[in-house]
């Protein structure tokens, strides 16, 4: 029997073995499995991932709505301990373990300068305060005001930290509000 024969009686007898085993499918579940979960589990961790963040932009952007409507309504004068107690409102309103940095400016706008001044400001952590040389930076983000009108800016600056590596770094949330104020002219701040 030479070479060609023993090819010809493998092929008989491993023949129709391998014709079963290319068509039996009691294994390709647990295959398929074993390649598709990664992927699975990677998409469902950043579904949790980008769902927890926009869940945390949103709750800082409503703590600093919730912080500047607050400070609309202030009669009195503030000083640094009600400034102190604002950022600690603002850490509980988002995540108490969350860093915070807040900036107050109370801002006018004159007529006849054709500008806006800043009365006073005040940061805790979110960089200098603002001042008449650096106001004209929030030129388009600040509403068309009338003669001597003011307005309260608040800057908050939180961070989102991801539980899970999917390839996002720490993010950045940044939100600048605009509110007016409501019970009196103006806030009058004694630092």
């Amino acid at each position: 029997m030479g070479i060609q024969g023993i090819k010809s009686a493998l092929a008989r007898s491993l023949g129709p073995a391998l014709s079963r085993f290319a068509s039996d499918t009691k294994g390709s579940i647990s295959v398929e499995f074993v390649m598709m979960m990664p992927l699975l589990f990677w998409a469902y961790m950043s579904a949790y991932v980008f769902f927890d963040g926009y869940r945390l932009s949103t709750t800082n952007l409503k703590a600093a709505y919730t912080v500047s409507d607050l400070l609309s309504r202030e009669t009195q004068v503030i000083d640094d301990d009600y400034i102190d107690t604002l950022v600690q409102l603002v850490k509980f309103l988002t995540q108490p373990d969350n860093e915070v940095d807040m900036r107050i400016t109370l801002v006018s706008w004159n007529e006849d300068d054709n500008r806006y001044y800043v009365d006073w400001s005040e940061s805790r952590g979110l960089g200098q305060p603002i001042n008449n040389g650096t106001i004209h930076q929030f030129f388009d983000k600040l509403p068309v005001l009338y003669d001597g009108d003011r307005v309260i800016m608040m800057e908050t600056r939180g961070y989102y930290d991801p539980d899970f590596n999917i390839g996002w770094d720490k993010k950045e949330l940044y939100n600048l509000v605009v509110t007016r104020p409501r019970f009196a002219p103006q806030i009058v701040y004694s630092g």
